[in-house]
């Protein structure tokens, strides 16, 4: 398969609930890896790490983990509400809930899970003394994630991130064997795409996020 061109992964690269049962060849997944550990990271320290589950029984330990923290993200959210009386709500934000939860509800089918972790110490979290809540140390690992979702796009593969399994840490990182060092940071499903893939995506105009020389002023 040809790969996608850069830009067409950019404008298309979208969340990905259902698949097909088709596995993932290992080598896709290797090429992916190779691609996606040129992203840049502070000090180029490189602290990401990956363990890809195929086992299906781990599969389904994941999914029980996952979804207690779906259903608190559901309540929290409303999306709970929005699942029980969809007919008070947006059709389009309802479709949006329910295939989020199907993914949820299924985990355990798609076909490879992708645990992506991040060595602690190999953070510079630069805002660690500000008052508000800290951003900074993920620009050393979701640079990694992003590329890992253009690289899969690239290749064809469908793919859902997350970061509902984070809350679960501990028993994912008894599960898996990751060490203490290692933090939980991203949990991507990834198979072949079911569905067609969507001809655009529905994002903001780069108008309402993008200014000139000062916050609110018109880029030109």
């Amino acid at each position: 398969m040809d790969a996608v061109e850069l830009y067409e992964a950019m404008r298309c690269a979208p969340t990905t609930r259902h698949f097909t049962a088709d596995p993932v060849a290992p080598e896709i997944l290797r090429r992916v890896l190779e691609v996606a550990r040129f992203a840049p990271s502070g000090g180029n320290r490189q602290g990401w790490r990956v363990v890809a589950v195929q086992d299906a029984d781990t599969r389904r330990a994941l999914r029980e983990l996952y979804l207690p923290h779906w259903r608190a993200y559901l309540e929290l959210t409303g999306g709970a509400r929005m699942l029980a009386e969809p007919d008070g709500f947006d059709p389009s934000r309802v479709r949006m809930v329910r295939m989020a939860d199907e993914y949820a509800q299924r985990l355990e089918q798609v076909p490879v899970h992708l645990l992506v972790g991040v060595c602690l110490g190999d953070l510079a979290v630069t805002d660690a003394k500000l008052p508000r809540q800290s951003i900074v140390g993920g620009a050393s690992v979701y640079p990694f994630v992003q590329n890992l979702l253009l690289g899969l796009r690239g290749e064809g593969l469908g793919a859902a991130l997350t970061t509902l399994l984070v809350p679960a840490e501990a028993d994912v990182k008894r599960l898996l064997q990751i060490p203490d060092e290692v933090a939980l940071a991203a949990h991507i499903g990834v198979g072949h795409r079911l569905d067609p893939w969507p001809r655009r995506l529905a994002r903001r105009r780069v108008e309402e996020f993008a200014f000139a020389e000062v916050y609110g002023q018109p880029l030109d």
